[in-house]
């Protein structure tokens, strides 16, 4: 039963409890409070009570997944363990493989309208969370690369390069397919947090000071977000190539390949965090007006205060308390 433990010996090679309470905050602050999918969103609210209760309701329902996706594995174990699933192990060895526990359980158990019914849910959820990405992906670059470079460019004209940007996207992605499984080897989920452990520290880095320094500035950000993306694809790369497995000279590179990648995650953060202070400091600081509202130092208390009330503590506390029970009860249970 030790390998459903939530919390795991520092020698596991894949989520040791220390890497896991080192990446997470860093992960969760990119994921929930700069990733443009997230923030666009909050954004389009009316007013910042109205923001706060959209945050907390998606807080809500972002702690059920957890359940979604832990209790199928476990009833697919279980009965892969009493014969009644064949579930196919990972490449390679090294137990089960996560990737196909729901689909053989959705091909095996359920009757054929409600395997139907199941797997159009998928597509349905999956084509929402494509289009918000992909309209997320047109925007940043129309907005924030093509409208700065021309600046004249008429609606029409920046309607045609979101598209294009969309396709692009949807080609690297196409390309990037056969890379996946070179990543991690532990499938998808594992890959998935790979990649955001790599592309999550810059930017954290980068909002965090933001928040608490008036003397940030942006060739500090500049040098930070360049430092910490180059750092982080060199890293994913190498690990695509280097390492147990695979191509493990130089010894140098293996090593840089297999180091966890959620201790790298917390060194890229560190390394980021140092480059950003140190390149403010090359440039004046920016003004202190233009921050106003933007930074801890300068935001309107008065308005934060009268914007909560007794509701949003209590749906604060339902949260906290519900990611503590889970915690709690998957430490324990095994």
């Amino acid at each position: 039963m030790a390998q459903y433990a939530l919390w795991r010996p520092l020698s596991d090679p894949d989520f040791p409890w220390l890497g896991i309470l080192i990446a997470s905050p860093i992960v969760g602050v990119w994921y929930w409070c700069t990733d443009q999918y997230i923030v666009q969103r909050t954004l389009a609210a009316r007013n910042l009570r109205t923001a706060r209760r959209g945050a907390l309701w998606g807080a809500f329902l972002k702690v059920w997944p957890v359940l979604i996706f832990l209790v199928p594995g476990l009833i697919g174990a279980a009965l892969h363990a009493r014969g009644v699933l064949a579930i196919p192990s990972r490449t390679g060895g090294g137990g089960l493989s996560g990737d196909h526990v729901f689909p053989t359980m959705v091909t095996a158990l359920l009757p054929e309208g409600l395997r139907g019914l199941v797997v159009a849910g998928l597509l349905a959820a999956l084509m929402s969370s494509l289009s918000s990405l992909f309209n997320s992906t047109a925007t940043l670059f129309t907005v924030d690369v093509y409208q700065k470079l021309h600046p004249g460019a008429g609606e029409r004209r920046l309607v045609t390069v979101g598209r294009l940007a969309t396709i692009v996207v949807v080609g690297l992605g196409l390309a990037w397919i056969p890379v996946m499984p070179l990543v991690s080897g532990g499938g998808l989920y594992q890959y998935l947090q790979n990649v955001q452990g790599y592309l999550a520290p810059p930017i954290t880095a980068v909002f965090v000071l933001g928040l608490l320094s008036l003397r940030v500035n942006q060739r500090g950000a500049v040098w930070g977000l360049g430092l910490g993306f180059g750092l982080g694809m060199t890293k994913l790369l190498i690990q695509t190539t280097f390492g147990a497995g695979k191509l493990e000279s130089p010894a140098i590179l293996a090593a840089i390949g297999d180091f966890n990648f959620l201790y790298f995650s917390g060194v890229l953060f560190v390394i980021c965090t140092a480059t950003v202070l140190i390149a403010s400091r090359t440039a004046p600081a920016p003004d202190v007006a233009r921050l106003r509202g933007l930074t801890f130092h300068s935001v309107d208390r008065e308005a934060v205060r009268e914007s909560w009330d007794a509701r949003d503590a209590i749906a604060t506390a339902v949260v906290l308390g519900l990611v503590a029970a889970l915690y709690l009860y998957f430490s324990f249970w095994i």
